[in-house]
């Protein structure tokens, strides 16, 4: 923090050096536009410098050797710090803040403090709450701020600068808007960037809300509900330190998905975290077949919870007499016993581990029922000898009884407590008790358990009398091997199994440990596209994060799953009740206004009664369609692709199409994304071309389908209609010149 020099603008607007190297239209323009870089390239100099030095210094600490496990500890603490420092060379200064009271803080993807013994911040990281303005300060309530001002930097070059005054001389609807803007018009590369520094105050909201419970994010298309997700990740890891000891879970809905946002929470300076989706959290298991829609909203219902729990409790043995043998002698342990055993064991443990609690009570018992049998043995040779000795004392004039004053099998057969331990040591370790238990409780396999279960129609009926009988004929049709609906099914049959053994991940990052074990809990589960999930995937997510520190992002209305909800009421009701937080996410930055005027229809053919979400941006090119023969479709396809390619050279191109066309057009379109539009969902490109919209709105929630196709470009959309007979004739947009 230091003092602020007198503004030299007192308007909001952007400053930077001409990118053709003309002059400025004014000489004092063009003065205050190189002093405002100069300043600010000056702090990011000293910033680098800083930052080069903490990283060098870290260098020669992680060079020593490690010695204890607490040395090793420290070092993996510091290799971390030495990723984020590295990572956060790019981009290292993006805000400032201009306080009333005259203090300037810098805002960055990583705080520094000065050199200088007083420890006073250099950079601010942009989670800690001092930063907090940067992204919420309005004119209205500045905050104690008087400026706002955005740094944009290619490498370790200032490139310009956008000062917002916020001290009511002007009333912008957005947080810089310059650089905002700037940042939204750029090419598109195919990997998603950071957004740190053109959060707006609505994003930033949620992103530091309270996690203590699920946080529902309603959000439509381009209002940035990724951003906001991964981001948050971010924010909580570094405002929950210890959240980071439990790691947190980022659940997709595809791995184009994952892959496009890969680079982000790393740049970010952040690596406790699992990245995976649905199917792929049960990392053994692959899917291999596709389904019906019908069969998988049957599988996807919640009364599959109950019905496996009632499924597993009838595999557990019923409590009878059990006759074991031990040392050539076979020894009795009555029904009442096992009962009282059983019921001791179970006590709401999963199968495996009720039987290893069980057999450490029949260990017990057994051992126990040894030292009975010998004790009543050795009560029977003393009766019969009894009469004997008492007669040979009376002759000898002694008294038998002051002679038997010690204890244990070699003075009176009778067992110690400490030679019983030592016996049910024995029988724990013996294979033929062992044996017994395994015959009597058997290991059971969750995927053997679900294969015997799908394909038994009289084993449906009663553990899940909640299902039709054409219900029950759909599952027990369907063959191996898994599809996506089954892992849910899975994951929960693993979950009241439990593990045989549960080892104890290795791995030198949290991450790494988390990813091994499917039983882990983390600190915190984000899902994107949450709408997609079914009930039974809520409930994979729920065992993952018991304490429901959750937040889920997407939008409703472009849901496309086989579940029927369409409300987050009904999607979550199975999960949390009433118990959820609902937050909202109301502006589109990506989208441009001139596509977004298209949708509202749309959302009403899907059944939406929600508006779309408001556009601040135009592109200044009208959505155009061009109607082509079917017969003609890859040739027509492939040539306004390679057209948009050289529009769009340096960013990116997508096209879009009904499942039924994806294979003839990936024969002629091999070098651009070619997606149904449930595949595209969560992506973005600078232009796309939507083939055949009629076709994608014909399939099962088609409409919600063809909310998602419409909405994916950042700056150009082309729709290529199908005719069977005729010609081609141009669209609207002036579609015949692209």
């Amino acid at each position: 923090m230091r003092r602020k020099p007198a503004l030299n603008d007192r308007t909001a607007g952007v400053s930077e050096v001409p990118p053709d190297g003309g002059a400025p239209t004014s000489t004092a323009e063009g003065v205050a536009r190189r002093s405002a870089v100069a300043e600010e390239q000056a702090f990011l100099d000293l910033a680098t410098a800083r930052c080069d030095r903490l990283a060098d210094h870290l260098q020669v600490e992680l060079s020593s050797e490690t010695l204890d496990a607490l040395e090793r500890a420290r070092q993996r603490m510091l290799r971390q710090q030495h990723e984020e420092l590295r990572r956060a060379r790019e981009g290292l200064v993006f805000g400032r803040l201009d306080g009333l009271d005259g203090t300037v803080r810098h805002i960055g993807r990583v705080g520094l403090r000065n050199d200088g013994e007083d420890g006073e911040p250099l950079l601010l990281d942009w989670r800690a709450p001092a930063a907090r303005p940067f992204y919420t300060a309005t004119a209205v309530d500045p905050q104690g701020q008087a400026r706002r001002r955005h740094i944009r930097t290619t490498g370790s070059a200032v490139v310009g600068v956008d000062d917002e005054p916020l001290d009511g001389t002007t009333t912008a609807e957005l947080v810089g808007e310059g650089a905002l803007l700037a940042a939204l018009d750029q090419r598109r590369t195919g990997r998603m960037s950071t957004a740190i520094s053109t959060l707006q105050r609505e994003q930033d909201d949620i992103i530091r809300a309270e996690a203590t419970g699920p946080l529902i994010v309603q959000g439509g298309p381009g209002t940035g509900k990724t951003v906001v997700a991964l981001h948050r990740v971010a924010y909580l890891l570094f405002t929950h330190r210890r959240m980071a000891d439990q790691a947190v879970l980022v659940l997709g809905p595809s791995p184009r998905f994952l892959q496009y946002i890969a680079q982000v929470l790393p740049a970010l300076g952040e690596t406790a975290v699992v990245s995976a989706t649905c199917d792929t959290l049960l990392a053994e298991i692959r899917v291999g077949r596709d389904e019906s829609r019908l069969l998988a909203e049957i599988k996807g219902r919640a009364l599959w919870q109950p019905a496996l729990e009632s499924y597993v409790a009838s595999l557990l043995p019923r409590p009878r007499e059990l006759k074991l043998r031990w040392e050539g002698e076979f020894y009795v342990i009555t029904a009442a016993r096992v009962a009282q055993a059983l019921a001791s064991a179970v006590q709401g443990r999963p199968y495996h581990r009720a039987r290893a609690a069980f057999a450490e009570q029949l260990h017990h018992l057994l051992a126990e029922a040894v030292a009975e049998q010998r004790e009543a043995l050795m009560n029977e040779m003393e009766e019969g000898f009894e009469d004997i000795l008492a007669r040979v004392d009376r002759g000898m004039g002694h008294d038998h009884h002051s002679a038997r004053t010690s204890t244990g099998s070699d003075i009176d057969g009778l067992l110690s407590e400490e030679e019983i331990e030592h016996l049910r040591a024995r029988i724990a370790e013996n294979a033929t008790v062992a044996r017994f238990i395994e015959a009597w409780w058997p290991t059971l396999d969750a995927e053997t358990l679900l294969g015997d279960l799908l394909t038994d129609h009289t084993l449906l009926a009663r553990i899940a009398p909640q299902l039709s009988p054409e219900e029950i004929t759909t599952v027990a049709a369907e063959p191996a091997p898994w599809a996506s609906s089954d892992i849910p099914l899975l994951d929960a049959l693993a979950d009241l199994l439990g593990e045989v053994d549960a080892p104890q991940p290795q791995g030198e990052f949290v991450a790494d440990r988390a990813r091994r074990q499917r039983g882990w809990v983390y600190g915190h589960v984000v899902i994107d596209e949450a709408q997609e999930l079914s009930e039974m995937q809520w409930q994979m997510v729920l065992r993952r994060c018991p304490s429901r520190s959750i937040t889920a992002v997407g939008d409703i209305d472009q849901a496309e799953a086989a579940h029927r909800h369409t409300s987050w009421a009904q999607a979550v009701q199975a999960a949390f009740g009433d118990r959820w937080t609902a937050a909202e996410l109301t502006i589109c930055y990506r989208t441009p206004r001139e596509v977004m005027d298209l949708t509202e229809p749309v959302l009403k053919k899907a059944g939406s009664h929600n508006a779309p979400p408001r556009a601040v941006r135009s592109s200044g090119i009208a959505p155009w369609e061009l109607t082509v023969m079917s017969a003609e479709l890859a040739d027509a396809a492939a040539q306004v692709v390679r057209q948009l390619q050289q529009r769009w050279h340096g960013g990116t191109v997508g096209v879009i199409a009904p499942a039924e066309r994806i294979a003839e057009l990936l024969a002629v379109l091999s070098d651009v994304p070619v997606l149904t539009a449930s595949q595209s969902k969560g992506l973005e490109w600078d232009a796309t071309l939507l083939i055949d919209p009629q076709g994608i709105a014909a399939e099962p929630r088609g409409w919600n389908s063809l909310y998602v196709a419409l909405t994916r470009c950042t700056q150009e959309l082309g729709q290529l209609l199908l005719t069977q007979e005729g010609h081609s004739k141009p669209g609207c947009g002036g579609s015949e010149d692209l």
